[in-house]
């Protein structure tokens, strides 16, 4: 899938939420997914920085789960 058919699989998801939650339910939906993007954005930074001065490749640490 290129960025453009991707971004647009974004839009039709969020149209199509958006035309059944409340508004109540859109705000909660649209902070929660803030949040878990926020949350990826720190972890992925936090590993980039560990790894460059560890020397580490993140892709060979062990997995939680």
């Amino acid at each position: 899938m290129n960025s453009c058919e991707w971004t647009a699989s974004i839009t039709a998801i969020a149209n199509a939420l958006a035309c059944r939650l409340t508004e109540d339910e859109l705000n909660l939906l649209g902070v929660t997914l803030t949040q878990l993007a926020d949350t990826l954005f720190t972890i992925a930074a936090q590993r980039g920085i560990c790894c460059r001065k560890s020397g580490q490749n993140p892709m060979l640490e062990k997995r939680v789960g």
